[in-house]
């Protein structure tokens, strides 16, 4: 699904998804979101068990591309936001991993989508902001994946200062993974991948659906959903050729 404004590569089993409005500050117009939401639905059906997502030029994502927004009235309005809101539900949604490599700046709808990624690597030059609580447009739609990660009191810091954070506070409020030098930004966003991938593909496709059912649910109806999905997969042939595989000392053959 490669086009101009986002780029798909492949490489063994990792896929590459890239954002590729250098000029536009990779902002996030409709017909982008739209471009990125087709590009993860397509890797979605391949056998890729991993996704990079990545920004071309000096920034990693400015946000809502403000072309779209100005003059729009509240029913154009309402259908942008609803795209944004697929995006980031795609980007949850599909079976693979989805890691974010972020360079430069990450703002309003560009750090909520690094907050919904379900995991993240920044480079030390990487900044992450919700700028709308500076402005006269609030960032209410970012700030749900934004809080969710970071929590309410650093939510509110964020929301309402509209400060940019840098990648180590970052990576100290749980936004991102880690942060590390530019020049180790790529390696260690592939490592991280690798790791996250191990194991059988079906199996982790469905823990990683799992994980986002359970996540806000309250503590009790987590472990009534969670216990009913791990009794149901203890039953598939992943989850029993893992066990044999280790009670018997080899390494193990994932069924195709």
């Amino acid at each position: 699904m490669s086009n101009d404004r986002v780029l798909v590569e492949r490489s063994g089993a990792r896929a590459t998804v890239t954002m590729n409005l250098p000029d536009r500050r990779n902002a996030l117009s409709k017909a982008h979101m739209l471009d990125l939401i087709a590009a993860f639905e397509e890797v979605a059906g391949t056998d890729a068990t991993g996704v990079v997502l990545a920004g071309a030029g000096p920034v990693f994502c400015a946000g809502h591309d403000f072309a779209d927004v100005a003059g729009a009235d509240l029913d154009s309005a309402r259908d942008l936001l609803l795209t944004c809101t697929r995006l980031m539900r795609t980007v949850q949604s599909v079976p693979q991993v989805v890691i974010a490599q972020v360079h430069g700046l990450a703002t309003a709808a560009g750090c909520q989508l690094v907050a919904s990624c379900d995991l993240a690597v920044a480079g030390y030059d990487a900044g992450f902001a919700a700028p709308g609580g500076k402005g006269g447009w609030f960032c209410h739609t970012p700030m749900v994946a934004i809080s969710r990660a970071v929590g309410r009191k650093r939510a509110m810091e964020m929301a309402l200062t509209g400060d940019v954070v840098d990648a180590c506070t970052a990576a100290e409020w749980g936004l991102v993974n880690r942060a590390v030098p530019e020049a180790d930004l790529a390696s260690a966003t592939r490592d991280l991948l690798d790791r996250a991938t191990r194991g059988a593909p079906r199996s982790k496709a469905l823990g990683k659906q799992a994980l986002y059912a359970q996540f806000d649910r309250p503590e009790a109806d987590a472990y009534t959903y969670a216990v009913e999905v791990m009794a149901a997969t203890s039953q598939t042939p992943e989850a029993r050729e893992g066990i044999a595989a280790f009670l018997e000392k080899r390494p193990p053959k994932w069924p195709e």
